[in-house]
């Protein structure tokens, strides 16, 4: 606040700063996870297939991912350099939800159909998301 002939109030450099900040307020993503309070939580998991069975346990893995509450983001890739090897990246609202999704039934019957085509497990990475395309709160602001 500053001294505007006698009166107390807001400078030109304070009302520009607000003006600019409430012109691009709409146009700022808000994540769910700011919606909500949290923080966003991402995953990135290597998993790899018993030989000549990774597209089928894509195929599996696809199935059982579908209606996650909290899910943001579940991408199923295949590794380029290795014929065996799924990358999976995820995204959820909370980390929070994401532990919830391991009890739901149907990702507990893709782990139960797929578990006999995994090898094993790679590197295994936990992130925080901060933005990025598809992110965005469907809430209205």
């Amino acid at each position: 606040m500053v001294l505007v002939n006698g009166a107390t109030g807001y400078g030109r450099r304070d009302f520009l700063i607000a003006a600019g900040a409430a012109a691009i307020a709409p146009m700022v993503p808000v994540t769910n996870a700011q919606t909500t309070g949290g923080k966003m939580y991402g995953l990135i998991s290597k998993l790899n297939a018993v030989p000549g069975q990774r597209d089928a346990l894509a195929a599996i893995l696809v199935e059982g991912t579908q209606a996650m509450p909290g899910c943001l983001s579940y991408v199923i890739a295949s590794d380029p350099g290795d014929d065996n090897a799924l990358w999976i990246t995820e995204v959820w609202d909370t980390q929070a939800r994401h532990q919830a999704s391991l009890s739901l039934p149907a990702v507990q019957a893709a782990v139960a159909k797929g578990r006999a085509m995994i090898a094993g497990f790679g590197s295994r990475v936990e992130t925080v998301p901060i933005a990025g395309h598809g992110l965005e709160s469907v809430a209205p602001r």
